[in-house]
């Protein structure tokens, strides 16, 4: 350990130094790649008590913090894909087979459960061109 005299203190340098180093060190690897959010966008569909209706197409968009690990997405508990992210986000189309309430969930490796999720109500859609207009 190298001591030296800065203004009138004594410094002692060496050991701190290498344990403050290895202390730092020590918390980079143990974090996990999470999903953080997830969100379900209407696109150009409208209905008077939700925007979401069967046959009709959504884009679900999954925040992550790892821009790598693969990110899994799951519809009231059943896996609808597994994808990569691009810059942090991952964009999947979503078309709802049934009315009622879908819970979308998100988990991103090496998680096995989901760290984020939401609930969608789902009604009826009827196609009006490019879109749809959602009843029920």
């Amino acid at each position: 350990m190298g001591e030296r005299k800065i203004g009138g203190y004594v410094v002692r340098c060496g050991v701190v130094v290498v344990l403050g180093v290895v202390t730092a060190l020590a918390g980079v690897g143990g974090a996990g790649a999470t999903a953080t959010h997830i969100g379900v966008l209407p696109d150009i569909n409208v209905g008077s008590a939700t925007n979401y209706g069967t046959g009709c197409s959504y884009t679900i968009q999954a925040i992550v913090d790892d821009a790598v690990a693969a990110v899994y997405i799951f519809d009231n508990g059943v896996l609808l894909r597994a994808l990569r992210p691009s810059g942090g986000t991952a964009l999947l189309n979503w078309v709802p087979a049934t009315t009622g309430v879908h819970t979308l969930s998100v988990a991103q490796a090496p998680d096995t459960g989901a760290t984020a999720s939401i609930d969608v109500r789902v009604g009826t859609g009827h196609h009006i061109g490019y879109g749809c207009v959602v009843t029920g």
